[in-house]
C-alpha cells in the first residue's frame, strides 16, 4: 500500500511509522524492512526495495524519509511519480515528510487522488493545540503512572511549545524526578524545565557578543518569530553591553569574577560568560555599541525607526 505521512508534529509522525514497523515479527524486521534517506539516493534503489519479496511475510516496508522534500521537478520525480502507479501489493511504502514540500508536485497529487478512492493513506500530523494538546499530555503522563496538575501542563505548554517530542522528553524528566504514583506541579516544571524562549534569548545574545553574524540573525529571527516584542529585544541587547562594559572594567582591575558577580549583583555564570564575551570587544567599541542602543531606542520610541529595523542595524554594528 501507498503511504504519504506528512506534518510538522515529528514524534506523532514518527508514532505512526513506529506502528507499522510493530505490525512486523521482531525476529523478521531486519528481513522485511527497508529505511531509504534522501542522502545519495537513486530511484534504483527504491524500486529495489520495493520489489524485493517479503520473507514469510505477506508484505515488506520501506520507508522513504524525506525525498519528497528535494525532489525536484523534472526527470526524476517524473519517474518516481510513473513508478507509484507499478508499486507491487507486496510492497507496504511510506513516504515520511516532516519539514515543508511541494504540495502542487505530481506525486502529491496522485497519492491524494488514490486515498480518495481508498488505494492508498494519506496523513497529516499538525501539532495538538489547547484543550486536546492538555488531554494528550495528561494521558501521557497517566502512562508514566504520575499525575499531572493541569496548571502544571499549561506552564509546561508555555516553556516547551507544541512540539511533541519535546513535551514528551521534558515529562519523562518530571515523572522521573516525582516518582510513580506522585503528583507534577507547577513548582516541578519551574524547577526542571527551561523556558524555550528564554534559551532561545540566551543563544542569541551569545551569537552576538561572539561576532556570530549569520547565527545571530537567525536566532533573531526566530525570536522574533515566538512572539518576543523588538523593544524588549533592544532592551536586551543594551543590557548585555553594559553587563560587558561593566566586567570588562572590573576586570582589569583584577578582581575575580566571583567579586565581579558580588559587586554588580550577577549570578557568577553570568559574570564568567560576559569574561569571555566581553574578551571579542575593545571598551571603545562596546561604548560605541551602547551609544548607538541609546539612539535606536529614543528613535524606536518617536516613531522614527522601526524597532525591527532598529535591531538588525545594532546586530550588524555589534557583529562586524
Amino acid at each position: 500500500m501507498l503511504r504519504l505521512f506528512y506534518g510538522p508534529d515529528e514524534f506523532a509522525c514518527s508514532a505512526a511509522v513506529a506502528d507499522l514497523r510493530a505490525a512486523i515479527p521482531p525476529d523478521l524486521l531486519d528481513l522485511n524492512c527497508t529505511t531509504i534517506e534522501p542522502r545519495g539516493f537513486k530511484l534504483d534503489m527504491l524500486i529495489a526495495a520495493c520489489e524485493a519479496y517479503p520473507f514469510l511475510a505477506e508484505a515488506r516496508l520501506v520507508i522513504a524519509r524525506g525525498l519528497l522534500k528535494g525532489l525536484r521537478a523534472g526527470k526524476a520525480r517524473d519517474e518516481l511519480r510513473a513508478y507509484l502507479e507499478k508499486l507491487p501489493p507486496t510492497c507496504d511504502l511510506v513516504f515520511v515528510e516532516t519539514e515543508e514540500f511541494d504540495k502542487r508536485s505530481s506525486i502529491f497529487t496522485f497519492v491524494k487522488k488514490e486515498a480518495e478512492r481508498g488505494r492508498a493513506e494519506l496523513r497529516e500530523f499538525l501539532p495538538r493545540q489547547g484543550e486536546e494538546l492538555l488531554r494528550w499530555l495528561d494521558t501521557r503522563a497517566r502512562a508514566l503512572g504520575v499525575q499531572l496538575e493541569r496548571p502544571a501542563a499549561q506552564r509546561l505548554v508555555e516553556f516547551v511549545g507544541a512540539e511533541g517530542r519535546a513535551l514528551v522528553n521534558e515529562l519523562g524528566k518530571l515523572a522521573a524526578y516525582v516518582g510513580t504514583g506522585q503528583t507534577i506541579s507547577t513548582r516541578e516544571v519551574d524547577l526542571l524545565v527551561q523556558d524555550e524562549s528564554e534559551q532561545n534569548m540566551f543563544v542569541f545574545i551569545d551569537d552576538m557578543a561572539l561576532r556570530r553574524r549569520g547565527a545571530a540573525l537567525r536566532g533573531l529571527r526566530q525570536l522574533l518569530a515566538d512572539g518576543q516584542a523588538p523593544t524588549y529585544l533592544l532592551f536586551m541587547l543594551a543590557r548585555q553591553v553594559r553587563i560587558l562594559l561593566a566586567v570588562q572594567e572590573l576586570a582589569q582591575q583584577r578582581m575575580r569574577p566571583e567579586a565581579i558577580a558580588a559587586e554588580l549583583g550577577q549570578k557568577p555564570f553570568v559574570v564568567r560568560k560576559a569574561l569571555e564575551q566581553a574578551r571579542n570587544f575593545s571598551a571603545d567599541e562596546l561604548l560605541r555599541l551602547h551609544d548607538l542602543l541609546l539612539e535606536l531606542d529614543h528613535g524606536t520610541k518617536t516613531g522614527r525607526v522601526e524597532a525591527e529595523v532598529a535591531l538588525e542595524l545594532a546586530l550588524y554594528e555589534a557583529t562586524r
